[in-house]
């Protein structure tokens, strides 16, 4: 029924069509196209970190059902469904319980904001993360209660490590798995031998636990193999993975810890959607809120004594720690307490089912209630459309993309095939126009003019623009820019057309090729665009 439930929520908003497309999930699908056409990319464009598995998955999906957005959200849907399923199945390895097991797959099948989102729409890595982050925890239960009967199973060591390097040269936020994970297997490792009696024992099942270890990681270095490869070739993985690329925009532990109690919790709970600082579902959040507080301070005092329970819970203060800590905690949008879902939803299901002893009726309604209000919050995101199901926290970026065919129409009957444009423009409009429009990312879009050429991700669309004799101009949701671009083309004496399609803007049919460099951004400023 969960199953059932969850692909009908996914298939409501995938028909109404409520969760834009924007560049981060159009980098994947470019990727997958290449992936068609012979390219080999190992991460996504532009960086050294978030594999290209994901990329791959929705290659496969292209051989299928064609090259559309629709076939990008149905591999994630199906991520997703895995999650749901292997829940269950952890539900039922940790608590014993097939109504935990159920509640908690409910609680995921209509889940918050924050999980539809990210679930929905790929930003390259996030549902693969979370389906491997259920196996690697189900398989972590098996090789301990394996090893208490079994003492060399090393192949099976082998094959759990290279999931385990699998997924995190997919994406390096399985780390907040693999740590608990590790320090779980080794504890028990250390339990089990202490129980034995016998030097010689002792000895024996010392020199098979090195051996699991040895096997484990040869098996991770196999399957993060493409990570390595990167990073003895000069990428810089390492930087990439602890935050470099946020690391400006990092405000420092403090911050991070306010940000977290002020931003993070409610995302986590479910009171406000990932893009926005606002409330959803108000009425039902002081109960949904009482009901998350009193799951974690039970999931904490029974880790105590059940290793188990330890072990979600450790996730769970791993993701905050890192969050804290590193630079990561610079992003508001909530994307990486996304680890949180599966451990929250198993202990909030725990806590319900404790009331169901003593007052069923009651246990059911809170988890209607728990239900009910994540469903306002997604239909919310429904009605509210645009944005709708929004990656974009910053509302400039947050550019209404139900204009951009019209925009590639206009620029096809204007001759128009090469522009200078923003991230967010630069790479929908190269995936839906099938690669006949190609723009380089060289605009800013931010409204302080701030830029990084981290934007302009594949070198390719630079090129082929650079190697035009004529390139447009478009703009969204920036008036200080488009005066700046008037201002600049005027002083250079060049003509130009302009339209407005949206939240797009169109410079077209300039006299001449105005190259960004050439232009100043602000006056009394030496500052150029790239």
């Amino acid at each position: 029924m969960a199953l059932t439930l969850a692909a009908g929520l996914k298939a409501v908003i995938l028909v109404l069509d409520v969760t834009p497309f924007n560049a981060d999930e159009a980098v994947v699908a470019l990727m997958a196209r290449h992936i068609l056409q012979g390219e080999r990319p190992v991460f996504f464009y532009g960086q050294a970190y978030l594999g290209s598995l994901d990329a791959w998955l929705i290659a496969g999906a292209f051989l299928l059902f064609g090259q559309s957005v629709l076939a990008i959200r149905v591999v994630q849907a199906a991520l997703y469904l895995g999650t749901v399923a292997t829940t269950y199945l952890l539900g039922l390895k940790i608590f014993a319980d097939r109504w935990t097991a159920t509640a908690a797959v409910l609680l995921l099948a209509v889940p918050t904001v924050l999980e539809t989102l990210y679930t929905t729409a790929t930003l390259g890595g996030y549902g693969e993360t979370l389906l491997i982050g259920n196996v690697l925890l189900l398989w972590t239960i098996r090789l301990r209660e394996r090893a208490a009967t079994q003492g060399r199973p090393y192949l099976e060591w082998l094959l759990f490590g290279v999931l385990a390097g699998f997924g995190f040269w997919a994406f390096g936020l399985l780390g907040v798995y693999l740590l608990p994970i590790g320090i779980a297997l080794i504890l028990h490792q250390r339990e089990h031998r202490d129980r034995k009696e016998t030097t010689r024992f002792f000895f024996v099942l010392s020199v098979d636990s090195v051996a699991n270890y040895l096997s484990a990681l040869m098996g991770f270095a196999l399957g993060s193999a493409p990570w390595w490869w990167a990073t003895l070739f000069g990428a810089e993985t390492i930087s990439e993975l602890g935050g470099s690329a946020i690391a400006n925009a990092s405000s420092g532990p403090l911050l991070h810890l306010f940000a977290f109690v002020v931003l993070g919790l409610p995302v986590i709970i479910g009171l406000r959607p990932p893009w926005a600082v606002r409330w959803l579902a108000l009425p039902l959040a002081p109960i949904v809120l009482v009901l998350f507080m009193g799951a974690v301070g039970r999931a904490a005092k029974l880790s105590l004594h059940d290793w188990k329970r330890a072990l979600l819970l450790s996730i769970c203060i791993v993701v905050v720690v890192a969050f804290i800590v590193t630079p990561f905690g610079a992003d508001p949008s909530g994307r990486y307490f996304l680890p949180l879902a599966t451990p929250m939803a198993l202990f909030i299901a725990d806590l319900l089912n404790r009331a169901r002893r003593e007052y069923p009726r009651a246990a059911v309604a809170l988890l209607a209630l728990i239900l009910s209000f994540n469903l306002w919050g997604n239909a919310d995101a429904m009605l509210n459309f645009p944005p709708g199901f929004t990656t974009q926290f910053d509302e400039v970026a947050q550019v209404d993309q139900r204009d951009l065919p019209a925009v590639i129409d206009f620029l096809k009957a204007q001759g128009e095939t090469r522009c200078y444009s923003n991230y967010w423009v630069t790479f929908p409009i190269a995936f839906l126009s099938n690669e006949t429009i190609l723009c380089s990312a060289a605009l800013p879009y931010h409204l302080d003019f701030s830029y990084t050429t981290r934007d302009d991700r594949y070198r390719p669309y630079t090129a082929a623009v650079a190697a035009s004799d004529r390139a447009a101009y478009i703009t969204t949701n920036h008036p200080p820019l488009d005066g700046r671009l008037r201002s600049e083309f005027d002083r250079l004496g060049v003509t130009y057309n302009e339209t407005s399609i949206g939240d797009f803007h169109v410079f077209y049919g300039l006299s001449r090729k105005v190259a960004p460099r050439e232009i100043t951004l602000k006056e009394n400023s030496a500052a150029h665009l790239p």
